[in-house]
């Protein structure tokens, strides 16, 4: 899959990206209303890695419905919609509204975007994140996806509040939680302070995530977090995950999806395995 706010709206990548061949597009995360998101900056490059505080800048769900939405159904792949809200009530709304178009296949809950206020919230608390996925999953019939932060103590326990409120997969991670300084200036660079740390210096990190979570629920696990190459995948897939997304590579190698779907029947052969489900799972304690 590609992962959400990384690929647009697909129309920026369907002139050079095979999309039909992916697993799922999801678009940039929408909000009840329009957001303008964070002041600039809003990205700065680091080492291994990119910091990002967009602030969930986008048009609302209206527009999302009416504009984008009927684009992204005929585009010959899954479509998993990532909704973020600052309340219960956000995400019940969202999930309900979106859950009931045609050509949604899933719909992810972003409940743990470290940059906007009141973003990870619903992520830092295995209790709110039960109530608020019960609640989303409640309102509608298609698969609910909760994406999780690692910015926790537990990361198992609020997996085991996503499982036990009804998801019928958990994501793993969002980004890490960082800073990047002018020294010169003495001030954050990001306008907003802080930001999400992605891209490949977070890779162990979402690997420790998904290896905790693996022992601690029962449904399938979709791995986020630095992957960019087939060894990453497959460190991700004998850890626990069931699916990856890949996210910061799309930036500099926006056909990087397809190149690792073409490598990854010689990645399964080499430990036996035909199927990506025969590896799922099999890390050796």
């Amino acid at each position: 899959m590609v992962a959400s706010g990384t690929f647009g709206y697909a129309r920026e990548m369907e002139g050079i990206v095979d999309v039909p061949r992916l697993g799922a597009v999801l678009p940039k995360t929408i909000t009840a209303e329009p957001r303008v998101g964070n002041a600039p900056w809003r990205t700065v490059e680091t080492t291994a890695g990119l910091l990002n505080a967009i602030g969930l800048d986008n048009d609302g769900v209206d527009a999302f419905l009416e504009n984008h939405l009927p684009y992204l159904a005929a585009l010959g792949t899954s479509v998993v919609v990532s909704v973020a809200g600052r309340t219960e009530d956000d995400f019940v709304q969202l999930a309900r509204r979106v859950g009931e178009r045609e050509g949604v296949s899933a719909i992810e809950l972003n409940l743990s975007c470290p940059n906007v206020s009141g973003g990870i919230d619903f992520g830092t608390n295995a209790k709110s994140c039960q109530s608020v996925v019960a609640a989303a999953r409640a309102a509608t019939d298609v698969p609910i996806l909760a994406k999780l932060t690692p910015n926790v103590t537990r990361i198992d326990e609020i997996a085991r509040g996503a499982a036990d409120g009804g998801a019928d997969a958990v994501c793993l991670i969002n980004t890490v939680l960082g800073i990047a300084v002018d020294w010169r200036k003495r001030k954050p660079m990001l306008g907003n302070g802080m930001g999400g740390l992605s891209g490949p210096a977070i890779k162990p990190i979402a690997l420790r995530c998904v290896h905790q979570v693996a022992s601690a629920v029962d449904i399938p696990i979709i791995g986020i977090g630095g992957i960019a190459t087939i060894d990453d995948v497959m460190q991700f897939l004998v850890t626990g995950a069931s699916a990856v997304q890949i996210g910061t590579a799309n930036y500099y190698d926006p056909t990087v999806s397809t190149r690792l779907i073409d490598e990854l029947p010689s990645a399964l052969a080499e430990i036996g395995a035909t199927t990506v489900g025969q590896c799922v799972r099999t890390l050796n304690k």
